[in-house]
């Protein structure tokens, strides 16, 4: 299983995912793919993605049973911890002021 979910990504970059992929939701995609379709996907993504933000996530054989990356800004990051991949947050922003 593949899901891909895009923010504020230009319409374009939809409309190509959506040669491949399922759109259930505004900008949440899914499919079932090889890895190296999905890494063909993502690349389509990191072309086309602007000052959008997404991620994908995959099945896989690891601890959590899932996989995924993460590209643009955005509050959440990606970290390890004991070989376990979890997701951090940015503290918000606050305007200057």
């Amino acid at each position: 299983m593949l899901v891909i979910v895009l923010e504020n990504a230009p319409p374009r970059l939809r409309g190509r995912l959506a040669i491949w992929l399922l759109e259930i939701r505004a900008g949440v995609y899914v499919g079932n793919y090889s890895r190296r379709l999905r890494e063909h996907i993502w690349e389509q993504v990191e072309q086309g993605i602007e000052d959008g933000n997404a991620v994908m996530a995959w099945r896989s054989k690891s601890e959590a049973g899932f996989d995924f990356l993460t590209l643009g800004e955005n509050r959440r990051m990606p970290t390890e911890m004991d070989g376990i991949r979890l997701v951090s947050f940015f503290p918000p922003q606050v305007a200057d002021g």
